[in-house]
């Protein structure tokens, strides 16, 4: 059984988010853990969360949760009345919400979060939101980021940008081959290059391993240049049938132009294409 997080804050971009979740793991055997995490405020010390009322809190903010978290499984329940492979929990919290986050990990024994992103409206500069942004980051786990206008339709195409450096082992890329089993899709191994220059030996090296790692599936590698990676991402995703977008966490620096970018009125793509990014369990 696969064990997949499902955070949410009641939103329709969080409900969007888990119908994606509940389609994407439908073949799969599944637990799933809805979480609410009602948030302390960032400005409270641990010593000041401590003489919290927790009374009050159970009051105030524990019990509507609850209530809330019941209507979603009826939700659930009207919409996907046959997923007999799935089972559903809910889960509420009073903390810090990455601290949330964290430990729910940790207890579920979580292999997946599958949570919504915000698109930028208004003063709204970050692409993913910054619950999203933060988890990507500073959460060990394995994440697909749901833009709120994606809709899920089983993917056929994957794109995997990558600079090939390799920092890290090859099996974090084992959940690219689930899905690529799982749904016959194929995989897009792209490299962007600032300049038209050839591989170092190194990265020959790397796209060999890659090479041999995915040989016995549906792949083709693919070479851009272009001074600007998202720019690059973006022509590559417009002109093809690309579903999801797949990153390793340890290369997010060399990504943080295409998860965090400030320019992003013109990066269509993040409206509809859901980000997977992989992390190494040992991290």
């Amino acid at each position: 059984m696969k064990n997949v997080l499902l955070p949410t804050d009641f939103s329709d971009n969080s409900w969007n988010a888990i119908k994606y979740a509940i389609n994407f793991f439908k073949d799969t055997p599944c637990n799933f853990y809805v979480l609410h995490v009602n948030k302390l405020n960032y400005h409270f010390t641990e010593e000041v969360a401590l003489y919290i009322d927790h009374n009050h809190i159970e009051e105030v903010y524990t019990k509507p949760a609850k209530k809330k978290l019941r209507l979603i499984l009826k939700r659930i329940s009207k919409l996907f009345p046959n997923h007999k492979n799935q089972k559903f929990y809910t889960l509420t919290d009073y903390n810090f919400f990455i601290e949330s986050i964290r430990k729910t990990v940790n207890e579920k024994h979580i292999d997946f979060i599958v949570m919504g992103t915000k698109g930028a409206t208004g003063l709204e500069r970050i692409i993913l939101g910054t619950n999203t942004a933060d988890v990507i980051t500073k959460v060990k786990c394995n994440t697909l980021a749901i833009p709120e206008n994606a809709e899920f339709k089983p993917p056929n195409e994957i794109a995997f940008p990558t600079d090939y450096s390799l920092t890290h082992n090859l099996q974090i890329l084992e959940p690219i081959v689930d899905i690529l089993e799982q749904f016959n899709a194929s995989l897009k191994i792209l490299h962007i290059a600032k300049t038209d220059s050839s591989l170092s030996d190194e990265q020959q090296k790397n796209k060999e391993l890659l090479e041999d790692y995915f040989s016995n599936h549906s792949y083709s590698f693919h070479y851009l240049t272009n001074r600007k990676v998202e720019d690059a991402i973006q022509c590559f995703v417009e002109s093809r049938d690309i579903n999801i977008i797949c990153m390793v966490a340890k290369n997010l620096n060399y990504f943080q132009q295409i998860l965090f970018h400030t320019r992003v009125e013109k990066i269509s793509y993040h409206t509809d294409r859901p980000f997977l990014v992989l992390h190494e369990k040992n991290e």
